[in-house]
């Protein structure tokens, strides 16, 4: 690539639904995304670039970079609340919420929020090689670790992506029932919720959902019912995982994860019990895997 500034625009320019691609499964939020890339360009535009041999590679590595960075700082603050002003720099500006959404769909809501309990090295090792095929020896060179090294932390994340098959304890029906759960939740069918939940449920949820003062408690089929009704737009950004190892839901904004549903059953199947937790010590401690 010659080092002229047009050289550099016009191959950013040709590159960038790929590098947005990139950015986008390394942070999981479109608007840090487009952030990300234009840090990127900034760097780029900056750099002599007369001795780059593959412009598309050296492209990546800029954006992967600045990702690399974001998500060592996003690491360092990961037990801070997210507060409103927090929330509208994640979203970034002029981000379209319906274009978040279908990109979300595309990539896989429940991988983004596995890829979002993974390091900052781990997480970008494996969205680099899985995703897009760069060569350990490049993200070795961006992580400042062997190639060997590097080629274990993208295993670690690609077992926790693609989980394990749902242990004895929970049978095929709790997965049934949370799949219906969450189905109902997003389409508003509270009927159909009804039908899940056992006459003497308990929703407990911490002061960070609401949040509230204090944690909370609901009992009741139809209170519980009507407080899933009013989750539903966070439903719209939730998957089922599993959570230490069971069968539960875990709900992401912007890439980042926000809330998580445990469930406890009564032998006939229907749900007994629900734990709803958002405070981010609590999330950091859960052990939440893809299911296989």
């Amino acid at each position: 690539m010659p080092g002229r500034p047009d050289d550099v625009a016009r191959q950013f320019e040709l590159d960038r639904p790929r590098l947005r691609a990139v950015a986008y499964r390394i942070l999981g939020s479109l608007g840090e995304a487009d952030d990300a890339l234009q840090e990127a360009w900034l760097r780029a535009d900056r750099t002599d670039t007369s001795e780059v041999a593959n412009p598309s590679g050296w492209l990546t590595t800029v954006v992967a970079r600045v990702c690399l960075n974001l998500l060592r700082t996003r690491d360092t603050r990961r037990e801070e609340p997210l507060d409103d002003g927090a929330r509208t720099q994640v979203a970034g500006t002029g981000t379209d919420p319906a274009e978040e959404a279908q990109l979300a769909d595309e990539v896989g809501i429940a991988l983004l929020i596995v890829l979002d309990t993974l390091g900052p090295a781990e997480r970008l090792a494996f969205v680099l090689h899985d995703m897009f095929d760069v060569p350990f020896d490049d993200i070795a060179a961006m992580l400042d670790k062997t190639p060997a090294a590097t080629r274990q932390l993208a295993s670690r994340a690609r077992r926790r992506v693609r989980g394990v098959p749902a242990p004895e304890a929970d049978p095929p029906r709790r997965r049934r029932a949370v799949d219906a759960y969450l189905a109902a939740t997003r389409g508003g069918d509270f009927d159909a919720l009804v039908t899940l939940l056992h006459p003497d449920v308990v929703l407990r949820a911490d002061a960070a959902v609401v949040p509230t003062p204090e944690p909370f408690t609901v009992s009741g089929v139809e209170p519980v019912a009507r407080g899933a009704m009013a989750s539903m737009g966070r439903a719209r950004a939730a998957a089922v995982v599993l959570v230490d190892g069971r069968v539960g839901m875990a709900m992401a904004e912007h890439g980042r994860l926000r809330v998580v549903l445990r469930f406890d059953f009564a032998a006939d199947g229907r749900m007994t019990g629900i734990d709803v937790i958002a405070e981010p010590a609590r999330l950091n401690e859960l052990d939440i895997t893809g299911i296989g």
